[in-house]
C-alpha cells in the first residue's frame, strides 16, 4: 500500500480525523462564544430610561405592589381572630410594609426593587400553578389560569424593564 502523496490527492492534504469529544468541545466553545457576542449586541440595543419615563409595565407593577399591600392591611384590620388562621397583625403589617417599599422602590427606578417583586411574582406564579392541580371547581381553575397568565406577562414586561434599567446605571 502506497501513502497518498500530493500528486495522487490534487485537493491537498486531508486533516487528522478530529476525535468526537474534541469536537463538542469546540462546538460548545463556538456556541458560547456566539452566544457571547448576541448578549453584547443586544445590551448595545438596549435604550436606557430617560430622565423620567416609566414604562408602562413598571407603571403597573407600582400599582399592584401598592394595591396588595393596602390588601393586606386591610385584610389584617379586619379579619376577626386572624391568629387562628395562621396570621398577625404584625406580620401583616410587615408585609404591607414590604410592598410598599417595593413599590415606591420601582417608582424611583430602582433595579433591586424590580429585581425583588419579579421574585415575588415568580413565587405566585408557582403557587397559584400549583393551586391549579387542586382546583376543584371550574371557577378556581379559571381565577388560577388568569392569574398565572397575568403574573406571566407583567414578569416577561419587567425583564427589559430592568435591562433598560441596568443600561442606564452601566453609562
Amino acid at each position: 500500500m502506497t501513502l497518498p502523496t500530493p500528486e495522487t490527492q490534487p485537493d491537498g492534504p486531508q486533516a487528522a480525523p478530529v476525535p468526537a469529544a474534541s469536537a463538542d468541545a469546540d462546538t460548545q466553545t463556538r456556541k458560547a462564544q456566539e452566544r457571547g457576542q448576541r448578549d453584547e449586541l443586544l445590551r448595545a440595543e438596549l435604550e436606557p430610561l430617560g430622565k423620567d419615563e416609566r414604562p408602562p409595565a413598571l407603571l403597573v407593577a407600582v400599582a399592584v405592589s401598592a394595591l396588595l399591600a393596602l390588601g393586606v392591611i386591610v385584610g389584617a384590620a379586619t379579619i376577626h381572630d386572624l391568629r387562628s388562621r395562621g396570621g398577625s397583625l404584625p406580620g401583616g403589617a410587615f408585609l404591607a410594609l414590604i410592598l410598599l417599599l417595593l413599590a415606591f422602590g420601582m417608582y424611583q427606578r430602582r433595579y433591586w426593587a424590580v429585581l425583588g417583586f419579579e421574585a415575588l411574582l415568580a413565587f405566585q406564579i408557582i403557587v397559584t400553578s400549583l393551586a391549579l392541580v387542586v382546583a376543584s371547581t371550574i371557577a378556581a381553575a379559571a381565577i388560577c389560569v388568569v392569574s398565572v397568565g397575568l403574573g406571566g406577562w407583567l414578569f416577561w414586561k419587567l425583564v427589559r424593564v430592568m435591562g433598560r434599567i441596568q443600561a442606564g446605571e452601566r453609562q
